[in-house]
């Protein structure tokens, strides 16, 4: 493909990928091109929890088994 034939993603293209990175906290996105053009932006998020959360999860499934 040569570089005339490409096109300029529109606005809304454009929006929503920073959309995408404006509700993020940590993950990735991934932006699926075809023909030259965007065809899918994919939001992947991580939840990630702290030693402190992990301390409570054993007392949480202790209470859930009674």
């Amino acid at each position: 493909m040569s570089h005339e034939s490409k096109q300029k993603p529109n606005d809304d293209v454009i929006q929503e990928i920073l959309r995408s990175i404006d509700l993020l906290r940590f993950g990735s996105i991934e932006i699926t091109v075809h023909d030259g053009r965007v065809t899918q932006i994919e939001r992947r998020e991580k939840v990630r929890f702290n030693s402190d959360t992990q301390k409570i999860k054993p007392a949480l499934q202790s209470a859930a088994n009674h």
